[in-house]
């Protein structure tokens, strides 16, 4: 199994860097991330200093998936996500919208959380059961070069729960060799991530990736074993959660054999959310298998 290390951190979805690893389809790969934080929060005492590193989310990558091409996808089962130092770390972050009711004297709350018989201690008193996921992971556009900030059609940061061991990641493919970019590891996140900061971590990822040729798709797909999920992003968040329902609808009209009405129909009764950063992250419809299994 090739492994790829942490090496310099990037910030953004570059079709420029040299490709630091290649793959073929079928192939596993371990890849080493480092924290949403780039690694300031390591001890008691530490801070989050955007003075020194103002950029979040540093990514891993890219992975150069031979013989990808505008117009592939990439399906990408995420088979485990192991904390790299057996801790976390997370702090309390700008409340930006919230200051109207909270107030702005902000306290810096930065600690860091052991993990360890699949919990992560946020206090003595609290263990939060650990729930790995990656809120950042994604091919390269064909145009621009955006930053890991945001969400978008080539993933991004979609800070989605469901993002994570077991499942399967779809993501469309715009450039040759897809160039692929992860990080952003959380110990676990609560909906809507209300303060922008997860229990952050580093992370060693083991990926196995698949290429289907001349699969196209509008943008972030994932399947677990119970449940089908389209992923939107941008604001308003009323419009991403109309684009993610729409696309669920396609997927089921195309792949599934459902009128897209009866589609509408159903996933108004039986569709869930799952949410990203509340200010424009990801936004996730889902539906169970069992429902999808008979089409109307």
């Amino acid at each position: 199994m090739q492994e790829l290390s942490l090496g310099n951190l990037n910030y953004e979805f570059s079709r420029e860097q040299e490709p630091r690893l290649r793959v073929t389809s079928g192939e596993t790969i371990r890849v080493e991330t480092e924290d949403a934080l780039s690694g300031q929060i390591r001890k008691a005492g530490d801070c989050r200093d955007k003075s020194k590193v103002p950029y979040s989310n540093p990514v891993t990558g890219p992975i150069f998936i031979e013989g990808a091409e505008l117009g592939d996808t990439l399906a990408i089962r995420i088979e485990k996500i192991e904390s790299r130092d057996g801790q976390c770390a997370t702090y309390t972050g700008n409340p930006k919208q919230l200051c109207q009711w909270l107030g702005t004297d902000v306290p810096g709350g930065s600690h860091v959380c052991p993990i360890r018989d699949g919990l992560v201690y946020w206090s003595d008193e609290i263990a939060i059961p650990y729930q790995p996921m990656l809120g950042c992971i994604g091919t390269t556009p064909a145009y621009g070069m955006p930053s890991t900030m945001p969400a978008g059609p080539h993933g991004g940061n979609m800070d989605i729960r469901e993002v994570t061991e077991g499942n399967t990641l779809f993501l469309p493919v715009f450039v040759d060799g897809a160039y692929l970019y992860l990080g952003d590891a959380h110990a676990a996140m609560g909906q809507g991530e209300l303060s922008a900061t997860g229990l952050e971590m580093a992370s060693q990822t083991t990926l196995t990736i698949e290429l289907l040729k001349g699969k196209t798709i509008a943008g972030p797909r994932i399947e677990s074993p119970d449940e089908l999920i389209t992923v939107s992003s941008g604001t308003p968040m009323e419009r991403a959660t109309a684009d993610a329902f729409a696309q669920m609808i396609l997927w089921m009209e195309a792949e599934h054999g459902w009128n897209r009405w009866r589609a509408y129909d159903v996933l108004t009764h039986v569709a869930e959310i799952s949410m990203g950063y509340y200010e424009g992250g990801g936004l996730a419809v889902k539906i169970a298998k069992k429902y999808v299994a008979h089409p109307s």
